[in-house]
């Protein structure tokens, strides 16, 4: 791992990355369903929906769903059948996640604090592992990707969700300028926090593009590594089964 990593378009240490991170979660806990609706108009559930499908978590089977603070993937996964733990290194995402969790009636899932990079789980413990929307503001992407490849079980399964650069002509110089100008806006109207969507939006330009991420994935071990752009890449599944 470098001496320093990018937290947006900043150069700083991993432990400044990882501290900050936690800053901009902590601060956007409580309102970032709503923002995820309004950055997307709403699109982010149909991606959740697919992502999911693709999954095809199965009764009895054990899930770990990691950066999964707010429980939107937890839900779909647990609607199968599946023994769901949700993870997420903050503390106020997890408080959020089980508050809702608690609204909509859902009980039986797990919920842990948990750090992607080093988790406490055993080896070969889960049948599979999702992240949506998580992996980018991981300090250290090949240690947590180290890291699914180790608990999880030989036959397991790798699937994340992540925005990635769409390669449609056009439509990336417009959501460039949507994303740059707008979202923090936003962010700043609904969220009150114009600083942290910057962030995010820039953590989305300084992730690897498609064929990069798929590369660190094969490189943690994973076999049959394969990808799915949405909107032409603007967001992407990434997937990979432990053999």
């Amino acid at each position: 791992m470098s001496e320093t990593v990018s937290f947006g378009y900043q150069q700083v240490s991993p432990a400044e990355k990882t501290a900050r991170v936690g800053q901009v979660f902590q601060s956007v806990a409580r309102r970032y369903d709503l923002m995820n609706d309004a950055m997307s108009a709403g699109m982010h559930r149909l991606w959740k929906d697919r992502f999911v499908r693709r999954v095809k978590p199965r009764l009895g089977e054990s899930v770990l769903d990691m950066a999964g603070g707010t429980g939107d993937i937890a839900f779909r996964l647990a609607a199968s059948g599946a023994s769901v733990t949700a993870a997420d290194i903050n503390p106020a995402m997890l408080e959020v996640g089980m508050q809702r969790a608690a609204r909509r009636g859902i009980d039986g899932l797990v919920w842990t604090e948990a750090n992607a990079e080093k988790l406490s789980f055993p080896e070969k413990f889960f049948d599979a592992y999702t992240i949506a929307f998580g992996i980018r503001n991981v300090t250290d992407i090949p240690a947590a990707l180290a890291e699914a490849h180790r608990v999880l079980r030989r036959g397991g399964r790798f699937f994340c969700l992540e925005f990635s650069q769409t390669l449609w002509p056009g439509f990336a110089e417009l959501y460039d300028a949507y994303s740059h100008h707008l979202v923090p806006r936003l962010g700043r109207a609904l969220a009150r926090d114009e600083d942290s969507y910057r962030y995010l939006i820039e953590s989305i330009r300084r992730f690897p593009d498609m064929e990069r991420f798929a590369g660190m994935i094969r490189d943690a071990g994973f076999a049959q590594v394969a990808v799915e752009p949405v909107l032409g890449g603007l967001v992407a599944i990434h997937s990979g089964w432990k053999i």
